[in-house]
């Protein structure tokens, strides 16, 4: 299943996340040991961003299976 964040804050990142967007995020050990989480940004790349911008997403398998073919 899919996870996703909801950024909350894109200060210091304003050309690279909008404020109340989901994003996709990427399981990344090492990013979440440096307080980071790894996303899907504006531009279609993944990047790093500080984990306090952002807000984990709760929904059932059927919203993330819609939210997943909607990115497709």
């Amino acid at each position: 299943m899919e996870k996703y964040v909801i950024c909350l804050s894109n200060e210091g990142y304003a050309a690279s996340l909008e404020v109340r967007k989901l994003y996709e995020l990427i399981p990344d050990p090492k990013a979440a040991a440096m307080h980071c989480i790894r996303i899907v940004d504006e531009d279609g790349e993944d990047y790093l961003y500080p984990e306090n911008l952002f807000m984990p997403m709760e929904g059932s398998e059927t919203v993330s299976r819609a939210l997943h073919k909607q990115a497709a």
